[in-house]
């Protein structure tokens, strides 16, 4: 799988990575005033195995980086892909108290 046989759109609060005409998964995030926070990470299983949340993810961290925000993460697969790629380590701030908030805010909304 290439990065050229995707798309990968900002749908406002998830980044979604098509393929051909389906969508095949999302990184779900919210926005404070600084911060892109990720929240989770998800690929239908009927494209697993395709590398394409790993094509998602690196997506996902550079429009972060294109936009001049910092990234909080919550997100497991992300966490794991930073740790083997170390290209966004610099825009990795821990969890204000602010976003510690608006998070819980969101868990009690859902």
């Amino acid at each position: 799988m290439t990065e050229s046989e995707t798309a990968v759109r900002d749908a406002g609060g998830r980044y979604v990575i098509r393929l051909g005409e389906a969508d095949a998964g999302f990184v779900e995030y919210f926005d404070d005033d600084a911060h892109r926070v990720f929240l989770h990470t998800e690929v239908d299983p009927e494209f697993g195995g395709r590398g394409l949340a790993g094509i998602l993810v690196r997506s996902a961290l550079d429009d972060v980086r294109a936009t001049g925000r910092r990234i909080v993460n919550f997100c497991p697969y992300i966490t794991a892909f930073v740790q083997k790629n170390d290209d966004w380590n610099d825009l990795i701030d821990r969890p204000t108290p602010a976003v510690l908030d608006a998070l819980r805010h969101r868990m009690g909304e859902a």
